[in-house]
């Protein structure tokens, strides 16, 4: 697979075309932003945890009938994937009270739900992502009344199978953001990355942190808790 030009740069991945108009490769950088941007950083090794445990776990989803973007691992860094139009939504599951929703419901941090939550953003860094609901995306023509039904049964089946998952390995699965795309033929796929990046990770015993949430709080150690969740996937 021919590596062609740079089709587009964000905040943790780089996109290059290949000579396929299907294929896209995905290269995961070390670069770490937080607040919308506004805080940023470098966590050393982070491309190469975050690329492998993503293909990783969407291999584990897939086996579970949630259709993601993977094609092949390239190396550490890159990974072959179907070119998918993303639905501009971020889509994010709790389990437990963290971040954004402790703070605007003025409620602590670790209160475990019954059930899980769920609530979509407009993914749109020059708005600051707002909250949006299925009525304001069906609206603004971000997806159709069936793809928002269809992202939301596929959000909760990746929930139910990444918690049982990460439990195995000693480790809570606090909430997370996930994005999905369009094929060419409007069929709706997992796309962008499932990592401490984009999930709250907590040890099950401890409640130590061991995501991006590190790197917000500067709370230091955020290399080791990185490498920590991998060694625990790797069965090290």
């Amino acid at each position: 697979m021919e590596k062609r030009e740079q089709l587009y740069e964000g905040k943790a991945k780089k996109v290059y075309l290949t000579d396929d108009p299907e294929l896209y490769i995905v290269s995961y950088k070390d670069d770490a932003t937080a607040f919308n941007g506004e805080k940023k950083g470098t966590i050393v090794g982070k491309g190469s945890i975050n690329n492998r445990m993503t293909n990783m776990l969407m291999k584990v989803l897939e086996k579970k009938g949630v259709p993601t973007h993977f094609v092949e691992e390239l190396n550490d860094r890159e990974t072959l994937v179907k070119k998918v139009s993303i639905v501009p939504l971020e889509v994010i599951i709790r389990n437990i009270s963290a971040g954004s929703f402790a703070k605007r419901f003025g409620v602590e941090e670790g209160i475990v739900f019954d059930e899980p939550t769920i609530e979509f953003s407009y993914k749109n860094d020059e708005l600051g992502d707002p909250l949006m609901n299925a009525y304001h995306a069906i609206a603004l023509k971000l997806a159709t009344r069936e793809e928002i039904e269809t992202i939301k049964k596929m959000a909760f089946t990746v929930n139910d199978t990444l918690k049982e998952y990460f439990l195995a390995l000693n480790i809570k699965l606090v909430d997370f953001k996930i994005e999905f795309g369009r094929l060419s033929d409007g069929t709706i796929v997992l796309a962008d990355e499932i990592s401490p990046d984009t999930c709250r990770l907590w040890d099950k015993d401890t409640n130590e942190k061991l995501d991006k949430d590190r790197f917000r709080r500067d709370l230091g150690g955020t290399e080791e808790a990185y490498q920590e969740v991998m060694r625990r996937l790797m069965g090290e």
